[in-house]
Order: structure tokens, then sequence, then C-alpha cells
């Protein structure tokens, strides 16, 4: 018999932990054994009354299964619980690596809240099916089974009362089961598009209230809310049917046993101490339907989540590098180069850039311009390995990109996004984020360099309560705090007043002197002075040269620069 893919998915987290529930299992079992023993022993107790024999042996019974099912139950919930802890831990430890190794496409594509949820509530769902809700599954049933087995020892006609209602039992929890499953995962999934769609208003807030959209954006998100309640709802309302027929049929039954066994005592077909201990038997009856159905519930549950944070699985993730690097580069030739390189974002999408031929030389300021959509920011995307060249290579220090892992790519290059976000923090903890080790002294040199007064570094921050021109500059300073061999900028100056502007210029320019400072700008200002600047359109490489180059030869060119009615500095190149 051929197991479901499903089921492989969630033993492949439990699989780790299989002594632990096998410890749990047993446990289990001997507080299944406990359970079961009482109404027997209760019998004893009562025949004891009957024969007037000592009741101490009988007593002392009950009390000792008291004692040692208090122990093993809190053994086993200790032991059942600390696990679904670890596995929790360990699912949102290997879900969360595998986000950030992920490639940067891969993880776009997807809503940042629906991923978030993934971490968080998925993997709440998973800790009960990966844990206890199999071994409640096993327990469920051997305490149903042996139940079933007392009650035949001590009279087989109410037995065959008890087993037509434990029948009309199953079968419906067998039928309501798939409508139960179905109805909760799609609330799971509704929750998850809630995530998304929640955390990308909270990040746009400003264009929100601007907008006058608060009401407009609630009734989105909260669109998602209405449909997991429906579905939500709707799982209640199958339980609520299964358990309420369920429990009517076992009341009955045992009004049935009641009567019938009542006449088999007058009759002499049957002890009173054995209708007593059979009617203990049944009472209990629903403790191992419960358990059965709420871990049937759960581990449907948990199937689900364990398929969503597999899925997480299959999001490609970096390359590693394949060579050796080299020792050193040839000091002569470019830092970086693209050689025929044309890329892709998804299958069967147009290519973003073309044909692309590019060498960034070890010292300098090179800026690429363009219009929207001419493939600027791709090649960001290139050259830090968020993106893959379908045709073509990138060298790094004249060795191709596959040479080398990117984190080694990553350790020669500073990065400052348009958006300049902040990470979770401090404003210290943003300035070191990508130089841990650098001192005191070396913080307070970029804070000059960008005109950075910040009298207390330690205060947690978000982007949401600094200035925009604030911003750019911690990020800028926390390129600088790296000192890389090629720094990428993209446009960052758009926020910054003029006379900080200049002071940031002259920065950039200390760099290129240093090392090489890649720009893309959206804003020529920033870029006249370059010592060569690229023009791109249509995803391809248009024309190159200095500024005066340009303008005497490229009419794109000279379009940008008329349309942004840039006044040439005197002296320009």
């Amino acid at each position: 018999m051929k197991v479901p893919e499903s089921w492989r998915i969630l033993w492949s987290f439990a699989r780790p932990h299989v002594r632990t529930l096998a410890s749990g299992l047993l446990l289990a079992l001997v507080g299944s054994a406990l359970a079961l023993a009482t109404p027997m022993i209760t019998k004893w107790v009562l025949d004891a009354l009957g024969t007037g024999a000592s009741l101490a042996a009988p007593v002392g019974a009950l009390l000792a299964l008291l004692v040692v099912g208090i122990v093993v139950g809190r053994w086993q919930w200790v032991m059942l619980g600390s696990l679904g802890e670890r596995v929790v831990l360990e699912a949102r430890d290997s879900v969360v690596r595998r986000f950030l190794r992920a490639t940067v496409p891969a993880v776009t594509r997807h809503p940042a809240g629906e991923l978030v949820t993934r971490v968080t509530s998925d993997t709440v769902l998973l800790r009960e099916a990966a844990t206890s809700s199999v071994i409640g599954l096993v327990n469920g049933t051997v305490m149903l089974a042996g139940t079933l087995v007392l009650m035949g020892v001590l009279d087989l006609v109410l037995l065959a009362v008890t087993v037509v209602a434990v029948l009309v039992v199953i079968v419906l929890f067998a039928l309501l089961m798939p409508t139960i499953s179905k109805a909760q995962e799609r609330a799971q999934e509704h929750v998850g598009r809630l995530g998304g769609v929640l955390e990308g208003t909270l990040r746009a807030i400003r264009t929100v209230k601007a907008s006058r959209a608060e009401d407009r954006q609630a009734d989105r998100i909260l669109a998602e809310a209405h449909a997991s309640r429906e579905q939500g709802v709707r799982a209640v309302r199958a339980e609520a049917t299964a358990w309420t027929v369920a429990w009517a049929g076992i009341q009955f039954a045992i009004i049935l046993i009641l009567g019938i066994g009542a006449w088999r005592v007058g009759a002499g077909h049957m002890e009173v101490s054995s209708l007593i201990a059979f009617l203990l038997y049944a009472f209990g009856l629903m403790d191992p339907i419960m358990e059965l159905s709420q871990n049937t519930t759960a581990l449907q549950s948990g199937i689900a989540a364990a398929e969503r944070l597999r899925a997480v699985e299959a999001m490609p993730a970096e390359p590693a590098g394949t060579l050796a690097p080299a020792a050193g580069g040839d000091p002569a030739g470019p830092v970086i180069e693209l050689r025929g390189v044309t890329a892709v974002y998804a299958p069967g999408a147009g290519p973003a850039v073309r044909d692309v031929e590019l060498a960034v030389p070890r010292r300098g300021h090179l800026a690429i311009v363009g219009g929207s959509g001419a493939g600027k920011t791709t090649l960001f995307s290139l050259i830090l390995g968020f993106l893959e060249p379908r045709e073509g290579e990138l060298l790094l220090d004249g060795r191709p990109y596959a040479a080398y892992s990117r984190e080694e790519i990553r350790a020669r290059l500073a990065y400052v996004e348009q958006d300049t976000p902040l990470v979770p923090g401090t404003i210290r903890e943003n300035l070191l984020f990508s130089n841990p080790a650098a001192t005191a002294e070396e913080v307070a040199e970029v804070l000059r360099e960008v005109r950075l007064d910040l009298a207390d570094l330690d205060r947690p921050v978000s982007s949401g309560q600094v200035s925009g021109g604030e911003r750019q500059r911690i990020a800028l300073a926390r390129a600088l705090l790296r000192a890389p061999d090629v720094l990428l900028l993209d446009e960052a100056t758009a926020q910054l007043d003029g006379l900080t502007e200049a002071a940031v210029q002259e920065c950039v320019r200390r760099q290129a002197a240093r090392g090489a400072v890649v720009t893309i700008a959206h804003r020529l200002s920033t870029v006249i002075d370059a010592d060569q600047i690229v023009v791109m359109d249509g995803g391809r490489i248009r024309a190159r040269g200095t500024h005066q180059q340009l303008l005497a030869s490229d009419e794109l060119y000279g379009a940008f620069v008329a349309a942004l009615r840039i006044a040439e500095p005197a002296g320009a190149r």
C-alpha cells in the first residue's frame, strides 16, 4: 500500500524525533491501560462489598492507579509538549534560513506577510500534527478497542448495543472529516493572504492615509478575514453536527444499556457490579472517540501546514561556488565584467537586459542612466548575484562568478538601495549591519563624511521614525563603513537637500578615488562629472561616454538632460 505524499511530508518533520515519539506513545498506552483497569477495580470493590471481603486490596489498587496515572500523565504531557516546541523551533529555523538563502526573485514573488504566516502560524499547526496527534490516534484506537474488549468480557449482549452506536459515530466522522479538513485548510490560506495584504498596507501607511483609502484598504484586508471566518464557521458547523450526533448516539446507547442491563440483572444473567462496570466503560466511551476526532482534525490541519512549509524548500537557493577562488585579481583589469549577458526574471518572460557588455574599472565613477524599465536595476541584481544570467557570464577579478560563493562576491560589494530600508534595531546596529567589527572611530568618520549628526546611536529606529534624507545617509554610511571594492548606489541623493547632496557627492568622489563606484541615476545632476556614463534603453546599452561626449552624440541622453533642465556646471567635462 502506497503511503500518500502528504503523510511522507509530515513524517519528514517527525522522523528525527522517533525515539521521543515512541516513548510518548508508550506512556500514553500505559495511561490508557490504567484508565481501562479502573472500572474492573471498581467491580472488585463492589464484589467485595457484596461478599463482605476486605476492601483494603481493591481500594489500595484504586489509589495506586491514581498515583501512577498522575505521574505518567504529567510525564507524557511534559515530554510531548517539549517535543512539540522543538519541532516548531526546527521548522522555523529551516524555513527562515531557506527564505534568506533563496534567490531574490523566489522570495519577492510572494507577499512578505504570507511568508511570515508560514513561519508563525503554520509551524504551530505542525506542532500538534507531528507530535501528539499521531500518538493520540494510536492511543485513542487502542483505548477504544480495549474498552470494547473489556465490555465484551463483562457482557456480549450489551456490547452489541454499544458497537452499533460506535459504528454510527465512526461512519459520521468518516463522512464529515473531509469537509472539516478542507474548510480548515482554506481558512488558513485566507489567513496567509490576509497577512500579505496587511503587511503591504502597513508598509505604505502614509500613501494609504494620503489617499484617504483607510476604509477601502481595511475592507480589502478584512475580506480575507471574512473568507477565513466563513471557512472556519463551515468547519465548526460540521464538527458540531458530528459531535452532537455522536453525543446523542452514545447517550442513547447508555439508556439502552441501562434498560437492557437492568432486565438482565433481574433475570439473573448479569451481576449488578458487572452492570456498573459496564456503564463506567460506556460513560468513558466518548473519551477515545473524542481523542480520535480531535487528533484527526489536528492531523489534517498539520498535514496542510507541513505541505506549505515543505513547499518553501522548492524555492531555488542561491548557487554555491564551484571552484577555488583566486588568491588575487589582475590589478590592471576590471574588477567586474559582464560579457554578452542576457537575463530574464521568469520563464517565458522577455529579457530584462540583453547582450550587455560592460566593464567596471577598479577605480572611478561609472554612472548608469536610462528610462524606467531600461534595465538599470537588473544590472545591479546581476552584479549582486540576485539574478542569474540566461546567457553570457559575469566575472569578478577575471574569474567567472561560478568560481565564487555569493558570500565571497558580496564581501567585495556594498549596496545602497533606492528605498534605503532600515533593518529592525538601533541606529548603531543599522550602521554596523554590513561590518559588525567596525570601531567607534570608523563609525564617527563615515557619519562626518555623509554629514549626519546623531546624538543617540542606540535608540531603536524604524523607517517611519527618520526622514527620507536621514535614512539615505544612514544607508550610505553603512555602505561606506564596509570599505568595499565596489560601491553600488541606486540614486543615493534623491531625498537630500542641496548642501547635503553636495557633501555626499564629495564623499562619492573620495570613494571613487580609492575604489569603484557604480551609480544608477534618476537625476542626471548626480552623475554629470562621472568618469563614464552608460545609457540604457530597452534592456540594451545604447551609448557610453562622458557627459560632454554623450550630449554631443546621443539624442536620448540629450533628451534626458533637456527634460530635467540640468544646467552644466562650469568646468564639467
